[in-house]
């Protein structure tokens, strides 16, 4: 009943901006579903399989809170160079390095709190992936007083006590992952908050130091705490050994520093711990393996890694990592994953867990649509962006500081963020039932009622809808396929109509599914609302006939629930809403 009682509050927080269908029947199925994930105390690595202390197999159902303590300039929509430092200047710049400072602990504060972390559990997540950043725990090689020695902050080790008593009293599962390692790991900036202008990880030993000084610090905080699922221990190592050409260090084959460094630092986390699951990463944004398990696995408590964006999401899209575990006979682990369409993500997760494996999605929040949780920005933030892209002037101090703290204080916080439930149904829900479910909680009542075209179902791609470009499946991020990046997160275009947010541009064989009750059985007037094109009407699996836009047609609907087809015959098919009013018993109108 506990459970139930805080679903209902985190359902009463969401439900007004999603609706009582999508919101809390989703919430409560997830719950009934799942028992609490860390019931079976410390996790370890068994064979092929991650498993509790019973031997019981678990499967991690996980989302990562990047942002939180490491920004990225695309969460914010900041253009130009996205490391956290130089957001942090432009903020300074603009502010003050005093007022910045309190902006950054507004943010912490705020970002991600306990009621993000309850909606998480109540949604059916059992995991959640904390990215550290190393600053927030010991000061840069730079600024020690006494070289070779470590100075500890107490900040980052206070938050993520505070995150673990969160996860904890939802029974769930935390990871930490070490994002940005001292001096940074790789030579894409933005995900270490890499200064180019400084020793990286691999060209200074004492970050190395640091690094492992770290994990060994936090291994003697966490040791007896089974609800800390692994140590990831450095997160997408992305960097040339052998060629400084190979940027991102995809084509290198030895890979030797990099197993240095993971061995060292398994072995240190050894000295103090030895039942917490060690998870590895390659090179190559954690996929480049050559040369790290050639010799062989190191620990007998180890997890391999991998990150999957932007291709495809059948099973040979990860045969090189199913090769791995059958070779080494050891787990695999999805670190990360997201940042595509709903059906992308449906379909991807399928794939892992018809392999036991689990997963970590990325991020719960941003400032764009395809996250459980969208931040909406105040509009001096907004302001503030525009004078950062050469768009706009620069807002007077006060007003920048009010616009930055707004956002830091208010905007970002769970209450006040957009909760996306079709994204949470394709992660949890979707990848094992091939049937779609309502979006919202549409009612057709004796006098009739409106649904709008953008809230059709949810689903998989030729389920819940059918659209010729569903995902991104290019090799590289775009939005092609959802080119609107508003409201909903699958392919289905949407665009600004003549009364709201509209279905656009249908093409034909494209079409979208409505479920909805009906209060009564009978004929009814339905006219699809829109500016432009034809389709074909499938009521309750029977072809209706084709109706044009603004030409109502009569149907006949059952009592109780019904599900309606609408697929379009003519490009360029766009659509606002479906009608229906209730007609005459005698009437014969089509």
């Amino acid at each position: 009943m506990r459970a139930l009682d805080e679903a209902g509050g985190v359902c009463r927080r969401v439900r007004r901006r999603a609706g009582p269908v999508a919101a809390c029947a989703l919430i409560a199925c997830c719950l009934l579903a799942a028992p609490p994930a860390n019931a079976g105390g410390f996790l370890r690595a068994q064979a092929r399989q991650i498993v509790d202390e019973q031997g019981n197999p678990v499967l991690l159902r996980g989302i990562g809170l990047g942002g939180w303590m490491l920004q990225e300039g695309y969460m914010l929509e900041v253009p130009g160079s996205g490391t956290q430092r130089s957001i942090r200047k432009r903020i300074s710049e603009l502010i003050g390095p005093e007022k910045a400072e309190v902006f950054y602990q507004a943010w912490r504060d705020n970002h991600v709190t306990k009621a993000d972390i309850d909606a998480l559990a109540a949604w059916g997540f059992n995991s959640v992936r904390l990215p550290m950043h190393y600053e927030l725990y010991t000061s840069p090689v730079s600024e020690e007083p006494v070289h070779g020695q470590q100075t500890w902050r107490e900040e980052g080790f206070r938050r993520t006590d505070q995150l673990l008593s969160w996860v904890k009293a939802n029974g769930m599962y935390l990871v930490l992952d070490l994002h940005a390692a001292p001096g940074g790991q790789g030579n894409d900036l933005n995900i270490a908050d890499r200064d180019p202008a400084a020793p990286s990880l691999w060209d200074d030993a004492a970050n190395r130091d640091k690094m492992v000084a770290l994990w060994r610090k936090l291994a003697e905080r966490y040791k007896d705490e089974p609800a800390i699922a692994a140590y990831d221990i450095i997160n997408e190592p992305n960097w040339g050994f052998a060629d400084a050409a190979d940027k991102h260090g995809c084509s290198e084959n030895g890979n030797a520093p990099l197993r240095e460094l993971l061995v060292r630092t398994t072995r240190a986390i050894r000295e103090i711990d030895r039942r917490h699951i060690v998870v590895i990463e390659g090179n190559c944004w954690g996929n480049n393996y050559r040369g790290v398990l050639d010799q062989g696995p190191w620990d007998d408590n180890l997890v391999i890694s991998f990150h999957k964006y932007w291709n495809g999401t059948g099973r040979d899209t990860i045969k090189d990592q199913l090769a791995l575990r059958e070779r080494w006979n050891m787990p695999l682990w999805l670190g990360e994953t997201g940042e595509n369409s709903n059906d992308w993500l449906t379909r991807t997760m399928a794939t892992v867990e018809s392999e036991g494996i689990g997963w970590a999605v990325w991020p719960m929040k941003k400032i764009r649509y395809n996250n459980p949780l969208q931040i909406q920005p105040n509009a001096g933030y907004d302001k503030a962006l525009a004078y950062w892209r050469g768009e706009g002037g620069k807002p007077a101090p006060a007003e920048a500081q009010a616009a930055l703290m707004t956002l830091a204080a208010h905007d970002i916080r769970f209450e006040h963020n957009t909760f996306h439930p079709d994204v949470v149904d394709a992660l949890l829900r979707a990848p094992g039932d091939d049937r779609s479910v309502p979006f919202k909680d549409h009612r057709i009542g004796a006098g009739g009622g409106t649904i709008a075209a953008v809230d059709f179902d949810m689903g998989r791609n030729g389920v819940a809808y059918r659209d010729l470009t569903p995902a991104n499946e290019s090799g590289k991020p775009n939005t092609d396929w959802n080119p609107s990046k508003t409201y909903r997160n699958d392919g289905v275009d949407l665009a600004a109509g003549n009364d709201g947010l509209q279905v656009d541009d249908m093409q034909p064989g494209e079409w979208l599914k409505y479920t909805f009750m009906a209060a009564s059985a009978g004929r009814y007037e339905l006219q699809l609302l829109g500016s432009r094109g034809e389709a074909r009407v499938t009521l309750n699996g029977v072809v209706v006939g084709k109706a044009a836009t603004g030409r109502p047609r009569a149907v006949a609907l059952l009592e109780g629930r019904n599900t309606l087809v609408i697929e379009a015959v003519s490009a360029g098919t766009d659509l606002q809403s479906l009608q229906f009013r209730p007609l005459p018993a005698a009437s014969e109108r089509r």
